[in-house]
This record gives C-alpha cells, sequence and structure tokens, in this order.
C-alpha cells in the first residue's frame, strides 16, 4: 500500500518514505519532472545501501520513475544457501541479509547503469573466503549479472546489471581442509621437474646449433614449461597470502593460463614442423630448414595462447582467480583451457598418423636415404612420448576434485613432464650423449691439468725450499768451523 501510495502520488520534484517495523524495513524514492535531485541517488535500509541512477531511469519513463529497496530480518533463512549450486567449493552460508530492489510500475525497466548494493556481514567473515554476488532466479540463487567489486571482512561491494532479489553468499576457502602431506609431495614433484627442465634448457642452449638436438619449438617449450612449473610452484605455496588479493590471484591465474597455452601450441608446432620435413624425405637431398620463418613462428606460438586468453577475460571478466587461482570451473569456462588443449591434442595424433604413413611409405620405396628415415622414425616416436606425458595428464585435472588419488597423480604427471623432456630429447640422444662425454674429458683433462700443475708447483716449491736449507747449514757449518779449531 505504501509503495503504491508514493508511485500514484502526483509529486512533480521528489518524495521520499522510509518504514521500518520488526521484521521489515523499506526505503522509497519517487523523483518526479521537476525533480532537484542530480546524480546518483543513494536507498538505505539498517545493514545494506544501494546506489542506484534513478534519472537515468526517468528518463525512459515520462520524465519519472520510483524505487523500492526492501530488507527483510528472516529471508535468508528461507532463501538461504542451499538454494545456490556451486561446483567448486565445498561449503557456502549466507553472509548478509536478503534484498528485494524493484520500481512498481515503471514502463521501463532497463538500467542506465549498473547498481552497486553495499552488504553488512552478518559476522566478521575469514579473509579467505570468497563472497559471491547472486539473485534469485527460477527457484535458485544465480550469479549472472552480478559480481562483488569490493570486499573485506565486514563489507561486500556487489554490482548488478538488472533489478531483482538479491543476498550475498559466502564461499569457504577448500583449501583449509587440504592434505599437508599432498601439499608437501606436489611441491617436491615440481621442484624435481624444475632440475631436470633446467638441465634440458641448458643443453638445449648450448646445443642450439646441433638441429639433431634441439629446435627454435622444442626450446621454446621449455622456457614456457620452465616458466609455468616455477609460477605454479610460487602459487601454491603462497596460496594462503595471495588469495585475499583477488585481483592477484586474477592475474597470475590468467599468466597460468597463457603460459599452459603456449606450452601445448609449441608442441603442437614441433609437430608440424616434423610434419614439414618427413614430406621432404622422398627428395634425396632434402633441406634441413624447414618450416616458416623464426618471426611467424614467435608469433604464432604466443600470439594463439594470448588471444585465446584475452578472449576469454573479455567474456567472463572473473573467470580467471578461483580458490586456488586458476580458472572457475562454473558455466564450463575451464574449456577456455581444456577446448584448445582437446583441439591441438586431436590435430597432433591426425599429424602423427600421417607421418607414420609417410615413413612407412618411404621405406617401401625406399626413395630416401636410410639413416635419415631412420632418424625421423625415432624422432616420431620421441615427440609422440612427450606429446602423451604434456597432453594425458590434464584428463585427470577434470575429475581430481572428486578423488585425492587422482588429484596427486595429475599433479606428479606434470610435475614431471621436464623430467620426461630431459630423458627422451637429451639422455636417449646419442648427439647429446655424446657432447656430454665430450664436456666431461674436457672437464677431466682441466682437472689434471690443474692437478698436474699444482704438483709441478709443488714440488719446484719444495725443491727451493731444500736448497735453500742445504744453502744454510752449509753457511752454518763454515762459520762454526773456526771456532772449533781454536
Amino acid at each position: 500500500m505504501l509503495v503504491q501510495n508514493v508511485e500514484t502520488s502526483t509529486v512533480t520534484t521528489q518524495h521520499r518514505e522510509h518504514i521500518t517495523n520488526n521484521n521489515t524495513e523499506v526505503d522509497i524514492m519517487h523523483v518526479g519532472p521537476n525533480t532537484s535531485l542530480t546524480g546518483s541517488l543513494q536507498l538505505k535500509t539498517t545493514d545494506i545501501v544501494l546506489e542506484i541512477d534513478l534519472l537515468g531511469i526517468a528518463q525512459n519513463n515520462n520524465g519519472s520513475a520510483s524505487v523500492v529497496l526492501l530488507t527483510s530480518n528472516h529471508l535468508h533463512t528461507v532463501f538461504n544457501n542451499s538454494h545456490f549450486h556451486t561446483a567448486n567449493v565445498k561449503r557456502t552460508y549466507m553472509g548478509a541479509k536478503v534484498v528485494l530492489i524493484g520500481l512498481p510500475q515503471a514502463m521501463v525497466k532497463t538500467l542506465s547503469k549498473p547498481i552497486n548494493l553495499t552488504f553488512q556481514h552478518f559476522n566478521v567473515s575469514d579473509p579467505a573466503d570468497k563472497p559471491a554476488c547472486v539473485y534469485w532466479s527460477e527457484g535458485a540463487w544465480a550469479t549472472d549479472g552480478c559480481s562483488a567489486s569490493e570486499s573485506n571482512s565486514t563489507h561486500t561491494v556487489c554490482s548488478c546489471t538488472h533489478l531483482s532479489t538479491f543476498a550475498m553468499i559466502m564461499q569457504t576457502n577448500p583449501t583449509t581442509e587440504s592434505d599437508p602431506v599432498v601439499e608437501a609431495l606436489g611441491a617436491f614433484f615440481v621442484l624435481v621437474g624444475l632440475v631436470f627442465l633446467t638441465l634440458a634448457l641448458l643443453t638445449f642452449a648450448l646445443c642450439r646449433r646441433n638441429s639433431r638436438v634441439t629446435n627454435m619449438a622444442r626450446l621454446n617449450l621449455s622456457v614456457c614449461l620452465l616458466l609455468a612449473h616455477a609460477l605454479f610452484l610460487l602459487t601454491q605455496t603462497t596460496l594462503r597470502l595471495i588469495q585475499p588479493l583477488m585481483a592477484l590471484c586474477k592475474l597470475l591465474a590468467g599468466v597460468l593460463h597463457f603460459l599452459f597455452l603456449c606450452c601445448f601450441v609449441w608442441m603442437s608446432a614441433e609437430a608440424v614442423l616434423l610434419f614439414l620435413s618427413v614430406r621432404k624425405l622422398r627428395q634425396i637431398k632434402a633441406k634441413d630448414r624447414t618450416g616458416p620463418h623464426w618471426r611467424y613462428k614467435l608469433l604464432i606460438g604466443y600470439g594463439i595462447p594470448l588471444v585465446i586468453v584475452a578472449i576469454s577475460a573479455i567474456a567472463r571478466p572473473d573467470g580467471h582467480g578461483s580458490d586456488k587461482c586458476w580458472l572457475v570451473t562454473e558455466n564450463g569456462f575451464n574449456w577456455s583451457f581444456l577446448g584448445p588443449v582437446c583441439l591441438i591434442l586431436s590435430g597432433n595424433i591426425i599429424l602423427f598418423i600421417i607421418i607414420f604413413l609417410t615413413i612407412h611409405t618411404t621405406l617401401k620405396s625406399a626413395r630416401s636415404e636410410a639413416s635419415k628415415v631412420k632418424y625421423t622414425r625415432l624422432l616420431l616416436f620421441k615427440i609422440m612420448a612427450q606429446c602423451v606425458i604434456l597432453g594425458c595428464p590434464w584428463i585427470f585435472l577434470m575429475a581430481s576434485k572428486e578423488s585425492r588419488v587422482l588429484e596427486v597423480l595429475f599433479v606428479f604427471l606434470t610435475s614431471q613432464q621436464g623430467t620426461v623432456i630431459f630423458l627422451i630429447h637429451c639422455l636417449l640422444n646419442d648427439e647429446v650423449r655424446k657432447q656430454y662425454a665430450t664436456w666431461w674429458q674436457n672437464y677431466v683433462s682441466s682437472k689434471l691439468q690443474s692437478g698436474s700443475t699444482s704438483v709441478v708447483l709443488t714440488a719446484m716449491t719444495q725443491q727451493s725450499s731444500n736448497s735453500q736449507t742445504g744453502h744454510t747449514s752449509l753457511n752454518t757449518y763454515t762459520e762454526a768451523e773456526p771456532d772449533k779449531g781454536d
């Protein structure tokens, strides 16, 4: 009745009503064509503040509009967090009162600007807890069009692009229930993988002129893996400090998203380069250099992941920054990473089949050098193994939330990608083993030379010392002889 009276009033400037009883509190504002109001309007009830551009709404509604802000002391017990379904958290609770906002009898209810709702928390919240701004839609709480723009332990500001019944639900941090033994094992696995990946990268850098040891794609793949795993280890070991800093958490998730996509793109680029070289096996004198210029390789290897991450961030600004500073799984946003990965792996499988058939045909026709075909076939199986160890562990990521064993298996396999690269491209490579032997022989010979030099110097020092001692004794004897004669 109060809302109806305000709406049907003949006030052409502005009129405000505020009513409070034991259970409900209402704040109503009406503006007419002759209002003196300028800027955004603030409506307030206990624990709630609404900021809305009522003048912008009135301009599309014959110059007048009304807004209602209603809060209840008990609605949150009925429309509670059990109606909020999310996959990436284990526990939720109602963080503030339920709020209803409406534009009674307005012909146009489109907002000219998003509204800002400031909720006061029921209790001081844990800094690690994550607020979710939700609205009531078809019997459940939904998050579309609403996001938390600011939050601290006592207040949360929600920005929404539409009007409805709103609430603020706190999501507890699942990492507080994580197993410290699993975390320690994960950090140890990643550290071991980083050591072997560093050794592989040093080997590739020192043998960069040998095409049978490394190429541009393999070198960039190792660099991206090293940066991604190092950043992942840093993020997970300092997760409790990073989580309250939402902007930093989103930035780290975006960078990890980019680096891991770069790994898969460079892995695919290596398969493409192998395919291009296999096509020339039928020529007896095939050129060693295949593929586009290195500038175009860099543009493809880093440009494609950058475009994917940028489009994902624009389409879902809240998609980066989950409870573990990774991709949010709600609404399938994690497929912005898994989708390109599946596409790349599928393309690699097709390329491997074509390469295998080409090698088989070349062997039957004997149109190429046997050594070149043998080397290409060995390289094919090495890159296939590399593709498997880089791609298949991510399958466990989708099921790791349900099983601790799969989570440990995923962390172990992904952390040892650098170990596998060092094994198949360094230890199992004849050229690298020969180079390792040469380096070791040079090291041993230098040690022997330095050792022999030190022995000679020591001998010369001792000889000089003995000479000086003998000369001193002789002088002593000569000086003592006259005394003895006397």
